[in-house]
């Protein structure tokens, strides 16, 4: 638990002091990067046989597609209701997806492939808002406050997931921690089109973390647990990099 909430805490403030320097979008890429799941991950490796990392990567691809449907719902609702409704909105649509989504008879390649596949939807579908990119004014009161709240919500979540059925334990604790704090913060001092720019950066950030669990499922199969951490992590690095990349030329076409 000491683990999980202090790299929560460390997700929560780089997410922010990124978005303080650079802008909303790359605070939510750095946000949606697995800076929680992947230093855990490699604690795992430590002391578990690699067949059953590898079927907790399966499972944790298995849950993207809910995740994605949380962004792209709160994206979406932040356009016309305030923060508290759209938080609402966002855990139905992810809770809804991730109970039905592992009730689904999915072979392995499947699932990796239906991950990507909502990675890449997941983008299309979120709304365009105009915003112009650039340093954040955030107050370090905000910071300290985005930190503790992600805490907060860490340890109500692993607490909860210890007294929760299996099925909604495994669920529970892929939650988007910082999905969930950072929009809610954004929100109503920043306004809609910040948001919009956040949760657009957070999916370009999942395109990491699909590329790490995708690529750390296949590694293990084939190499042992160090190169395949490392192949995964290289594989986020590229991912991310890559898709903002193609992002930036293709609004610079439309500009």
């Amino acid at each position: 638990m000491l683990l999980k909430l202090l790299l929560v805490a460390c997700s929560a403030l780089l997410s922010s002091l990124a978005a303080k320097r650079f802008g909303h979008a790359v605070g939510g890429t750095l946000a949606g990067m697995p800076m929680i799941a992947g230093p855990i991950m490699g604690f795992v490796l430590l002391g578990t046989a690699g067949e059953s990392v590898r079927a907790i990567a399966l499972a944790t691809l298995v849950c993207l597609p809910a995740t994605v449907a949380h962004l792209v719902t709160y994206a979406w609702a932040a356009l016309r209701w305030p923060w508290p409704a759209a938080l609402l909105l966002a855990n139905v649509a992810f809770f809804g997806a991730g109970l039905l989504l592992p009730l689904l008879p999915l072979p392995p390649a499947l699932a990796c492939v239906l991950a990507l596949a909502a990675l890449a939807l997941g983008g299309r579908l979120m709304p365009h808002r105009p915003l112009m990119p650039g340093a954040v004014a955030i107050p370090q009161v905000e910071l300290v406050a985005r930190v503790l709240a992600a805490i907060g919500v860490a340890w109500l979540i692993i607490r909860s997931a210890g007294i929760a059925p299996a099925a909604v334990s495994g669920l529970l604790l892929a939650v988007p921690i910082t999905g969930n704090v950072l929009p809610c913060f954004t929100l109503p001092r920043y306004g809609s089109a910040a948001t919009v720019a956040l949760l657009r950066g957070f999916v370009r950030g999942l395109a990491g973390f699909g590329a790490f669990f995708v690529t750390l499922y296949l590694a293990l199969g084939r190499w042992g647990p160090g190169a395949a951490y490392l192949a995964a992590w290289g594989a986020a690095l590229f991912a991310a990099l890559a898709l903002h990349g193609w992002q930036r030329r293709r609004i610079a076409r439309l500009a």
